[in-house]
């Protein structure tokens, strides 16, 4: 069954998760971070059924966030790898799992622990964060509709 698209929404959490709305979509990310690049590689780390990782892997290729390359060895297999977009991804995905942690934890506490190389220090909760880079305190964020949103509700008002 083809669930409802929402690339016709104004919002845009909504038509991000057209594209990584499906958790598998997620999950084939997290495991590209990490350096897979190969069919094989997704299918057997994650379990997931051949046919549902083909539809995700092309759902990813379309949308841009993943692009399907020769092999770089010469081998008859594809490779795919993350696009620039696909590494915007990167952030959120951090953001999800710091919120696992803090509230979905395991009983043997976090499975992975986020470095910066060049100092070795653990990445701090990423939060959202002011010009300065300071964690904004939730009750010190509001936000409001831009130009365009406005201009959208208007419209749909008119109809």
């Amino acid at each position: 069954m083809k669930r409802t698209s929402f690339s016709e929404m104004p919002c845009s959490v909504a038509r991000t998760l057209d594209h990584v709305g499906h958790w598998w979509s997620f999950m084939i990310v997290r495991n590209a971070f990490y350096g897979q690049t190969r069919f094989r590689e997704f299918q057997e780390s994650l379990g997931i059924a051949k046919n549902i990782l083909s539809a995700r892997l092309k759902d990813l290729t379309e949308a841009g966030i993943m692009k399907k390359i020769p092999d770089r060895n010469g081998s008859k297999y594809s490779e795919y790898i993350l696009t620039e977009k696909g590494w915007d991804l990167q952030p959120v995905l951090v953001a999800l799992m710091q919120w696992g942690d803090k509230w979905e934890p395991h009983e043997s506490g976090p499975p992975l622990e986020l470095l910066d190389k060049r100092s070795g220090i653990s990445i701090p909760y990423q939060g959202i964060r002011n010009a300065e880079g300071d964690v904004i305190p939730r009750e010190d964020l509001t936000s409001r509709f831009s130009p365009a949103a406005k201009e959208m509700l208007m419209k749909k008002a008119a109809e």
